[in-house]
């Protein structure tokens, strides 16, 4: 179990970087009329990202941010808003995770917290999964509805893998924790309480006989 979840925090922490990579870049999709080459040739292929468009060339990059927050697309206000929260989201996630891997201990706290802590970290981390899943689909989505969609950017296919990454390590966190030691507490004292009961029932028969 401890290989396990050692193996889902790393794979969680290379995602979450993916995540925030996605969020910080501008080159979710490449939209122009013509070839690939041929746009670049004539300045009309163009990088549309959560929060500029671009224009490349040749010799020439140039980005006009997208600052008008109220006439900007649903699909763009609602990509921002997923691909912030989980980038910001991880944080927590990550240092949830982090803080139950077995390596770590914080003084004399018993085993049922580090597991609750490690459930809580799994669900944050597939929470992150979800929001990076839902506005890398939708984006391009909305982009091939308003223009002409030539290609994906390195941008959108750095948030797929990352959100692809987050649902793994995510699923392997909450997944391969193992039964709460509370739970097993009980149920080792349930299974003993019959023990003792079932002894108690066979001595009055065996006096009998």
């Amino acid at each position: 179990m401890a290989c396990l979840q050692l193996t889902g925090f790393m794979i969680s922490c290379f995602g979450w970087i993916g995540i925030i990579v996605a969020t910080a870049t501008n080159e979710w999709v490449l939209t122009c009329k013509y070839g690939a080459s041929t746009c670049k040739k004539m300045d009309e292929l163009g990088a549309r990202g959560l929060w500029a468009d671009c224009v490349i060339s040749t010799a020439l990059y140039h980005c006009k941010s997208l600052n008008q927050i109220l006439t900007l697309p649903a699909y763009i206000q609602t990509s921002r808003a997923l691909m912030i929260s989980a980038s910001i989201l991880g944080l927590p996630a990550i240092l949830l995770v982090m803080m139950s891997l077995p390596c770590i201990n914080l003084g004399s706290e018993p085993q049922s917290i580090k597991h609750k802590r490690s459930v809580l970290g799994g669900v944050l981390v597939l929470l992150v999964a979800f929001g990076g899943i839902i506005s890398t689909v939708w984006f391009p989505i909305g982009v091939h509805r308003d223009s002409g969609l030539v290609t994906f950017g390195y941008s959108l296919y750095a948030g797929w893998v990352g959100a692809a990454l987050c649902l793994f390590g995510g699923s392997v966190i909450s997944c391969c924790s193992g039964d709460s030691p509370q739970y097993d507490e009980d149920r080792f004292y349930y299974a003993k309480q019959g023990e003792d009961t079932t002894a108690s029932a066979n001595q009055p028969t065996s006096a009998q006989v």
